[in-house]
């Protein structure tokens, strides 16, 4: 059971909502020590990862960079209102986190596009036009008016869940923040 079968266990409609964890990384990437300038031990938080990951029965390469993160967040917004949301985070999440994948490039957009059922000459023009930007900024500024600090963060009503969790602690959460 995942986040879709606690939406549909408990008649919830799910809302994405993209947030800018690293916005300052460019478009080429940085790798995470120089992100985390030695504030972070990056093989102790990868292992972290790697321990919730392999829990959660999700795939997940050795990542060694990090990626801007705008333009596939914009891209998701199309793919949402193209009735391919669900496929597209699929396919993004393998390309970054399995593969290690640049998300910024227009190339590898393409691919995500293409393999999550969407038309990757569509995925291309969205991604040159910038045409989602703005509901990308919007997005931005609600995740700040909520005070997001994590990715992924559920609200449900004024209960908050930051973090990957397994998918029975998701539901008894969820379960909880109906019944209050």
């Amino acid at each position: 059971m995942g986040v879709a079968a606690v939406e549909r266990e408990l008649g919830l409609e799910l809302r994405w909502i993209p947030f800018p964890l690293h916005p300052e990384v460019p478009d080429e990437g940085m790798s995470l020590d120089a992100l985390f300038g030695g504030r972070v031990d990056v093989g102790a938080m990868m292992a972290r990862v790697r321990s919730v990951a392999e829990a959660l029965g999700l795939p997940l390469g050795d990542r060694t960079h990090t990626f801007n993160t705008r333009r596939v967040q914009e891209l998701g917004l199309w793919a949402e209102e193209q009735g391919r949301g669900d496929a597209f985070r699929a396919e993004a999440f393998r390309a970054y986190f399995a593969a290690g994948r640049n998300l910024a490039d227009p190339a590898v957009l393409r691919d995500i596009a293409g393999a999550a059922g969407l038309d990757p000459g569509a995925a291309d023009e969205v991604v040159r036009s910038g045409r989602y930007a703005g509901a990308r900024e919007a997005a931005w500024a609600e995740a700040r008016t909520r005070a997001v600090r994590a990715v992924p963060t559920h609200f449900l009503g004024r209960a908050v869940a930051e973090g990957f969790h397994p998918p029975h602690e998701l539901l008894n959460w969820a379960r909880g923040a109906l019944a209050r």
